[in-house]
């Protein structure tokens, strides 16, 4: 069995090879990635602090960032939290608001970011979150609003039956400001007129939506959005996420024909 240097050796050599055929055909321009896999890890290596758990799964941010800037994916959305998600105990919510809350403090400070020219965003129920994390996403999209080679988007208090619901209340209280009676507000309905009240709606639907921990299902993730996208599922867990897990997502991705419903 090979392993040590040799290893190492042949898996550079094979990670190398593998960046070198992703890089000469066409990149998704929007990849969606489900962050699973946390707690998983977390009971797999032993650790019992929330924070810490959440802050592990917080630093691979970093590694995905450098990974698509290398490769020149121009868009990467992040789920994060879900209304779902407030079920789990307080500690654990705890945990992943702090670490999110951590993080966008250091993006917005961060030179690298701005060298890179990373533009923050969020969508979601800001309704969900605390003022402390309010604050701190307010202030990484403020920081970067300038920035436009790659825009990352944490999906936050997400969940797109939420979305839908509230892209429909948004709408129907938009035709009652023009005065538009029941009916006429029924004869306008149609996917675009929903998509303009989606909460990003000049955001482009993802192109590669991938989900980590073996997991097979989207649980919500962009279900409007996601009608065309191609979907990968890996079997390892988001805090130990690897440059060539996703170099594998992206390269099953340009092996498909994709047929947007033709």
């Amino acid at each position: 069995m090979v392993s040590g240097p040799v290893w190492r050796l042949v898996y550079g050599l094979y990670e190398r090879q593998l960046a070198r055929q992703v890089r000469a055909l066409p990149m998704p321009g929007h990849v969606g990635i489900i962050l699973d896999g946390n707690r998983r890890h977390a009971r797999e290596s032993g650790m019992q602090d929330p924070g810490a758990i959440y802050r592990l799964g917080a630093a691979k941010l970093d590694d995905i960032l450098a990974w698509s800037v290398e490769l020149g994916v121009r868009m990467v959305t992040l789920w994060v939290f879900s209304p779902d998600n407030l079920r789990r105990p307080e500690t654990e919510i705890g945990g992943i608001f702090g670490a999110v809350e951590a993080k966008m403090r250091a993006l917005a400070a961060d030179p690298h970011i701005h060298r890179r020219g990373v533009h923050v965003a969020a969508m979601g129920r800001r309704d969900l979150l605390p003022p402390g994390l309010l604050e701190a996403i307010d202030a990484a999209e403020a920081a970067t609003r300038g920035n436009d080679q790659i825009t990352v988007t944490l999906a936050i208090g997400y969940g797109g039956r939420e979305e839908i619901a509230d892209a429909v209340r948004a709408f129907l209280a938009d035709c009652a400001s023009h005065g538009l009676s029941t009916a006429e507000a029924a004869a306008q309905v149609s996917p675009a007129a929903i998509r303009r009240h989606l909460y990003l709606a000049d955001m482009p639907d993802p192109d590669l939506i991938i989900r980590t921990s073996g997991e097979v299902r989207l649980s919500g993730f962009m279900l409007w959005q996601s009608v065309h996208s191609e979907l990968y599922f890996c079997d390892v867990n988001w805090p130990v996420m690897r440059r060539i897990d996703y170099l594998r997502a992206i390269r099953s991705y340009q092996r498909r024909e994709r047929r947007f419903g033709v």
